[in-house]
């Protein structure tokens, strides 16, 4: 949530306006939890591209502090409804930030700005947790919506992301690796990237 203190729950509604089928919120679940993990207790977090606000429900009382930005965020939600970086306010630092199913959307031009906006929110020692799909996932996603079993975000978005190319990105801005798995049948890849604590 945006603000100080511990996230509300109560704040962070249960759905988000635009149609959402139960395999989006199955898929949705699968990402979270394969997240959370990477989520210290007691830590700020960011959720950029937060949707409904999912994941920061899920991360609860864990977490000392969460804030949620994405431009379809519910109004009255405590999310903020905007693009990340340029519609937040809070400039951090954060212990975490995630990106579920976020990063393949940024334009590939943009995307070293948008990993130095992510890295300027780190404090040292921070993290980076995102998921990608495999490039097979827009094959299976197009025919799932075609069947109306899954909604789905617009495939040509994903501006043919490859998932391998994800860690020169954060590498470039400083930041190493600490994980990388494949999950969903390896259908999606997590990623966990650090900023080393001698880099402020």
């Amino acid at each position: 949530m945006a603000g100080a203190g511990r996230p509300d729950r109560d704040r962070c509604p249960r759905r988000a306006r635009r149609r959402v089928t139960p395999l989006d919120r199955l898929i949705q679940r699968l990402r979270i939890r394969k997240a959370l993990p990477h989520i210290p207790a007691g830590g700020r977090l960011l959720d950029i591209g937060c949707a409904d606000g999912a994941l920061i429900r899920a991360a609860g009382g864990s977490v000392r502090d969460a804030v949620g930005i994405d431009p379809d965020a519910p109004a009255g939600s405590g999310l903020i409804r905007g693009s990340f970086p340029q519609d937040l306010r809070d400039r951090g630092p954060y212990d975490v930030l995630a990106l579920l199913a976020v990063f393949e959307h940024v334009p590939d031009g943009e995307r070293p700005a948008f990993v130095a906006a992510c890295r300027d929110l780190l404090r040292p020692g921070g993290r980076v947790v995102i998921t990608v799909p495999a490039p097979l996932v827009d094959r299976i996603v197009d025919t799932l919506r075609r069947l109306r079993l899954l909604h789905g975000m617009d495939i040509e978005a994903h501006h043919g992301y490859r998932p391998e190319e994800t860690p020169r990105y954060f590498a470039a801005a400083g930041m190493r690796l600490v994980t990388h798995e494949r999950f969903e049948l390896g259908l999606n890849h997590l990623f966990v990237f650090e900023l080393p604590a001698a880099s402020r």
